[in-house]
């Protein structure tokens, strides 16, 4: 198998990421959500606004196969990780594994003492692999539709002199 890469997202990659996050959605995340619910979720890959935001204010971290992006994950503030998604092609290839680290390192290096995230239930088994619990269940209105996800939350040790895997 190929050497997977790792990279800081850019604005040049918001097309590619675009597309990851709806396929992987439509093909993935169907198993836990009505078509309705996939079609309403994937459509806000259309709001160029929030995704130029995450690109321009967000830590934006890609794995990459010759130069093919295969997986995602962002932090915002330090501490709550905000997308995270693997393309359904490279699912249970440790790739999120390998993006949750860098994340954490992240988050460490900025000095943070806990990571959060709002988990799909596709997504939950993965947070709670990576030490995360689950602070609630919560129902999520977009555009009139009802979804559940989960508040969850992981304690970490700050340290800012903790490499970040030399990224």
């Amino acid at each position: 198998m190929e050497k997977i890469t790792f990279r800081f997202g850019t604005l040049h990659d918001i097309v590619s990421l675009q597309e990851l996050f709806v396929d992987t959605i439509k093909r993935i995340c169907i198993q836990d959500y009505s078509a309705e619910q996939v079609a309403v979720w994937s459509s806000s890959s259309e709001n160029m606004q929030r995704w130029t935001q995450v690109l321009t204010e967000q830590y934006v971290l890609i794995a990459a196969l010759n130069n093919s992006i295969v997986g995602f994950c962002t932090l915002a503030e330090g501490r709550y990780i905000d997308l995270f998604f693997v393309h359904k092609d490279y699912q249970g290839q440790k790739i999120a594994s390998q993006l949750y680290q860098y994340i954490e390192a992240e988050a460490r290096r900025q000095n943070t003492d806990r990571l959060t995230a709002d988990v799909s239930k596709t997504a939950k088994p993965f947070f709670i692999k990576m030490g995360f619990t689950t602070v609630k269940e919560q129902e999520v209105i977009l555009k009139n539709v009802p979804f559940i996800n989960y508040k969850m939350v992981k304690m970490i040790t700050p340290n800012q002199n903790f490499a970040c895997f030399g990224l």
